[in-house]
């Protein structure tokens, strides 16, 4: 089985960093970004399969970011990560094209298991 790329957006590095220690302890190769710009220029220049996305951001929010990921890597496999429960969002992201979501903090096991399904699935 090849190994999973994914692009892990968020602003909060006491959440992303070890997050990201976690997925790689799991066999996935993770990077991160910190913005939304940020997570696009890693795009320009990284190969990803799946992308975990913060919702609430500042600068670029997710729901922009996921807009233009759609647009300019309309085959990446996106998951919104959200600690706010905001129907609206969740749906609002959907209709973008994520291909699902999860509510921080997130179950390490739960998150492993929808990256694994959304690389299988890349549209």
């Amino acid at each position: 089985m090849k190994q999973i790329r994914i692009l892990l957006v968020d602003d909060e590095i006491d959440f992303s960093a070890p997050l990201g220690k976690r997925l790689a302890r799991r066999g996935m190769d993770v990077h991160t970004a910190s913005s939304g710009q940020n997570a696009l220029t890693e795009l320009d220049n990284r190969p990803v399969d799946v992308i975990l996305l913060d919702i609430k951001m500042a600068g670029m929010d997710g729901l922009r970011t996921l807009s233009e990921i759609k647009r300019t890597h309309p085959q990446i496999a996106v998951i919104m990560l959200t600690a706010h429960a905001d129907t609206d969002m969740v749906l609002a992201s959907m209709g973008l094209g994520a291909c699902g979501y999860l509510m921080k903090p997130v179950n390490i096991d739960e998150l492993v298991d929808k990256v694994r399904e959304a690389s299988r699935n890349d549209t």
